[in-house]
């Protein structure tokens, strides 16, 4: 059996937003993002992948499809697949993220 203890995983970086990978297969992976205050993962987005963002720890403004909204603990959020979407933690507290992604991208 594959286990994590999500807490352990954390780590926080003044340079930028930290992705620790968690878990990945062929068709998948999860990782936990840690923001710190003033950080951001850019607009963007995957042509054919849907991907799942929960907030664990903190508050995140989200950027979905051009709407922007604040989401807490124990909120989930999905970006469809080709919808630009991007995180940001514009709070003065630490955020922490659980993020999957399906079909997992493949690599060029």
């Amino acid at each position: 059996m594959e286990t994590t203890t999500l807490k352990q995983q954390r780590r926080f970086s003044e340079e930028k937003m930290q992705k620790i990978p968690l878990f990945e297969s062929e068709k998948m992976f999860c990782d936990q993002y840690c923001l710190l205050p003033g950080q951001s993962q850019k607009v963007h987005s995957h042509a054919g992948e849907d991907k799942i963002y929960v907030v664990l720890e903190g508050t995140a403004l989200f950027d979905i499809g051009g709407e922007q909204e604040h989401h807490s603990e124990g909120s989930a959020v999905i970006a469809r697949a080709s919808v630009p979407h991007g995180v940001s933690n514009d709070t003065q507290n630490e955020l922490v993220l659980l993020v999957m992604m399906a079909p997992r991208p493949t690599k060029h």
